[in-house]
């Protein structure tokens, strides 16, 4: 008997073939598209037109240059009436000089007479010969009975007297220009009021003259 073949056998052996057949289109297909350029031709060139250039300009640095002063303004000039008239002087001028002539020089001023001057009431700061003090400084300062009250603040110093030593040689006007205080300026005042002196001579003559002197307390310190 002839053996008959089953219809799933037939099916099956077809439908591996479709199978594959299939699979190598759908392959194929998708290498094509693959390698199909899609894109438009056109694009890259809108793309490029599209940008928009923008150029940097450079920024200069303006200078603050100070204005310079304005100019004075001009004078406003001022008519002269054209009426007046400016008169000439004329000038008589000798230029004619004879060296036998003279010169003509006026005769100098007299000197006033020292003798009769008034200087009994001038008061001179610098002379010709200076006061000088009789006995000296040191018998002066011998003098000089020290002030209980700086004695025991223990004040020592120079206490500057100013007076005027008149023609007779005495003493006038004393004050104290600088003081120590403790009862030594009123000392300083005493003992100069009864110096004596030789007066300042100006041209051989006495003259009043402005003297300063330095009274001096020292304590004594080896007791």
């Amino acid at each position: 008997m002839e053996r008959h073949r089953r219809p799933d056998d037939s099916w099956k052996g077809n439908y591996l073939i479709r199978m594959e057949v299939s699979i190598i289109v759908v392959l194929a297909l998708m290498i094509g598209l693959f390698n199909m350029d899609i894109r438009s031709k056109d694009s890259g060139e809108v793309m490029a037109a599209s940008q928009e250039t923008v150029q940097m300009e450079e920024i200069v640095q303006t200078k603050h240059e100070k204005e310079p002063p304005l100019p004075p303004r001009p004078q406003v000039p001022v008519e002269v009436p054209n009426d007046e008239l400016v008169e000439e002087a004329t000038l008589d001028l000798n230029t004619e000089l004879n060296m036998d002539d003279k010169l003509a020089i006026p005769p100098p001023p007299k000197q006033a007479n020292n003798d009769n001057s008034p200087d009994d009431e001038q008061i001179f700061v610098v002379v010709q010969t200076p006061p000088e003090l009789i006995g000296g400084l040191r018998r002066l300062q011998q003098e000089i009975k020290y002030p209980e009250l700086a004695r025991q603040s223990g004040i020592e110093g120079r206490v500057y007297v100013q007076f005027v030593v008149d023609k007779q040689g005495r003493v006038q006007d004393p004050r104290v220009v600088r003081g120590i205080g403790g009862g030594c300026d009123q000392e300083a005042l005493r003992v100069v009021q009864q110096a004596q002196f030789k007066p300042g001579l100006q041209r051989g003559h006495p003259v009043k003259v402005q003297y300063s002197m330095p009274i001096v307390f020292r304590l004594d310190r080896s007791s």
